[in-house]
């Protein structure tokens, strides 16, 4: 379970990025990129920027650079006047153990 510090407002934003980014579907598997376990870090630190780190379920993946578009399109509609920039990283390599208990319950295991 992720921990938040109440008193720190960009906790409330990052609870808001990942609740508009369970709207972006894996197109294969129709599970959302968070309980796919795609994103690994949400980043806030800078003035009007959105970093996100996330990964791919496989690195030939055909529908990769939807998913990326997708992440990339639903948070400048979410926060416009925002840059927001998406890193795609291979490392840690995913696996199906990064699949949410939800993400897992939609797959029927």
């Amino acid at each position: 379970m992720k921990e938040f510090d109440i008193r720190d407002q960009s906790s409330f934003k990052e609870l808001e990025i990942i609740e508009n980014l369970r709207t972006v579907l894996d197109p294969e598997l129709q599970i959302n990129v968070i309980d796919m376990g795609l994103i690994y870090h949400i980043d806030l630190s800078e003035e009007l920027r959105i970093r996100i780190e996330m990964t791919l379920s496989s690195s030939h993946c055909p529908m990769g650079e939807a998913i990326l578009q997708s992440v990339k399109n639903c948070l400048e509609e979410a926060y416009p006047g925002y840059e927001v920039v998406v890193d795609l990283v291979w490392e840690p390599n995913w696996t199906y153990e990064n699949i949410t208990e939800e993400g897992r319950r939609q797959l029927g295991r």
